[in-house]
């Protein structure tokens, strides 16, 4: 944590003194930085907890659930990326402002801060919880001095710093997850035994609860979510081309078709090693199979890689929350107001929206299961919050009252079906089923204003602006400075692993082997970004003598 807070802090004096490039950072960030700050972005603690114990009961079906998150991110490459970049706009409420009009944009603004307020402080208690069962440090304080550091290098950082940290997290997360797989799998014997000792059916890719029609609907959930969630398309918009955009997308793909299966391996083998869990006991396996193999202060590593996952995704939401405040409500009000100003304005909002969140994490336990509730909106308010406007990239029949009518109808629907009707009807909605409601209302209801609109010959006209293909020497110079920062703050990781390797009680070889690759990748970027760094120089060099 403490590298991961040095280098959010280093960006300080880099962070920008414009919106844009506090915001988005220049538009200068590289594609690959993006791809893996979206790809840490979107999961969290939960993934380890939830999904770990989907795969300790059920086996396979938590890889094929995941990897319909890899079919969404290269169909978002092929087809939506490129969009969004193309739009220029700071924030997906600008887009909105311009595409649907400003009291649109407000209703919009509104939902989208409090889902934001609420989503953040549910991701921010279960980590809190890890590391209270880990070390015994009080939850409560964990939120406070977790939640603090999150808010406050992104407040000083920017974009900047959470997509760097967003690497360092990438890193230390794959290098602890790389570590314990060939423990674990040694642990019950080899893979052959692994595949002897498990039940019947624990390797379909489908089962009774999550059947094929629930992994379509929640594939189409991903692509909705993943495509049109304010923070991720952020990571669409601030890269220079639409090509880089793709790759964006693609990338994120590629590493889903790979992840899942490191990540869902250890619990599925510690059904060998313990096929007694029952309930909520499922939830500890991930942690419970790390217990059984980790050497000395590894353990340590895995906590920290998945404070470091969920911080990813706080972090990013404080971002575009605070870019969204500053620049879709502060600068309408006051729309003089000189770039000094708004940049301190969104520092100030990161850090109130920062706090926002550790009081609703404080608030978790009084609520009576709310991070539960918390899942269950997320997962039925993504297609309706986030598929309309969506929808507008591609579609000039979509109208103001056609978008916002579809979002606020199915949210209704959506919720009564889901906390109203089990209790007042008697009704309650199968898993699949439920899915299937939150993605497939928002769809049938856009696709009957698109008919309606078309009869009435209603278009709107909405010009993309012009591609930009000159290069700005200034942008490319702090893609120079982003990159070395990075690149040192891997070498550090690198560093400590082999500290922690020499520690090792046992696997020392296992450990040094994998910090001498996270050391080598630092070392290698590092050589590489100082030679780019001398071609910026020789070009600045061009440019003074042209003048």
């Amino acid at each position: 944590m403490f590298i991961v807070f040095l280098t959010g802090m280093a960006f300080s004096r880099t962070s920008g003194d414009n919106m844009k490039s506090f915001f988005a950072a220049d538009g200068a960030v590289p594609w690959w930085m993006n791809g893996l700050s979206l790809f840490m972005s979107f999961f969290s603690a939960g993934t380890f907890v939830v999904w770990g114990a989907i795969a300790y009961a059920d086996g396979l079906v938590a890889v094929s659930i995941q990897w319909t998150m890899c079919i969404a991110g290269i169909l978002i490459g092929l087809f939506i990326a490129p969009k969004w970049q193309k739009t220029k706009v700071l924030t997906v409420a600008e887009f909105i402002t311009k595409r649907l009009g400003l009291e649109v944009q407000k209703t919009y603004t509104l939902l989208f801060l409090a889902v934001s307020i609420f989503t953040a402080g549910g991701f921010l208690y279960p980590v809190a919880k890890i590391v209270e069962v880990w070390s015994g440090f009080p939850a409560s304080y964990s939120i406070v001095l977790i939640g603090t550091i999150m808010a406050l290098y992104t407040a000083v950082g920017g974009l900047w710093a959470v997509v760097v940290t967003g690497v360092l997290q990438f890193i230390v997360l794959f290098a602890a997850v790389i570590i314990v797989v060939p423990l674990a799998l040694e642990h019950v014997g080899g893979f052959n035994a692994f595949l002897s000792g498990v039940p019947e059916g624990y390797l379909d890719l489908t089962n009774g609860e999550y059947s094929g029609a629930f992994l379509l609907s929640f594939g189409l959930y991903n692509l909705f979510f993943i495509a049109g969630n304010w923070a991720f398309v952020q990571r669409f918009t601030t890269v220079a081309s639409p090509k880089d955009a793709k790759k964006v997308g693609w990338m994120f793909g590629l590493l889903y078709t790979i992840s899942p299966l490191l990540w869902m391996l250890p619990p599925m083998l510690y059904r060998i090693v313990d096929p007694n869990l029952i309930g909520t006991q499922s939830e500890e396996a991930y942690m419970l199979m790390c217990k059984a193999v980790l050497p000395v202060g590894m353990l340590g590593l895995i906590v920290g890689g998945m404070v470091f996952a969920t911080s990813s995704s706080i972090n990013t939401t404080l971002n575009i929350s605070a870019g969204v405040i500053t620049n879709d409500i502060y600068k309408r009000l006051y729309p003089n107001a000189t770039d000094a100003q708004l940049v301190k304005v969104g520092k100030l909002a990161t850090m109130g929206f920062g706090l926002l969140t550790i009081g609703v994490a404080l608030l978790v336990p009084y609520m009576g299961g709310i991070v539960n509730v918390i899942l269950s909106i997320a997962s039925l308010t993504g297609a309706a919050m986030f598929l309309p406007p969506l929808w507008t990239l591609f579609s000039k029949r979509q109208t103001g009252f056609s978008v916002l009518s579809t979002t606020i109808f199915s949210l209704l629907v959506n919720l009564f079906m889901k906390f109203v009707a089990p209790g007042l009807l008697g009704i309650s909605l199968s898993r699949t089923n439920e899915m299937i409601l939150g993605v497939g209302l928002p769809i049938v209801l856009l696709i009957i204003f698109e008919l309606i609109n078309k009869s009435k010959n209603i278009a709107i006209k909405y010009e993309l602006p012009p591609e930009q293909t000159s290069e700005d020497v200034s942008e490319a110079s702090a893609n120079i400075r982003g990159v070395k920062i990075m690149s040192l703050g891997i070498i550090a990781v690198g560093v400590l692993l082999a500290g922690l390797g020499i520690l090792a009680d046992r696997s020392s070889f296992l450990i040094l082997s994998v910090a001498t690759i996270i050391f080598i990748l630092g070392s290698v970027i590092l050589y590489k970004n100082n030679k780019s760094r001398k071609d910026i120089l020789a070009k600045v060099d061009d440019l003074v003598e042209v003048e």
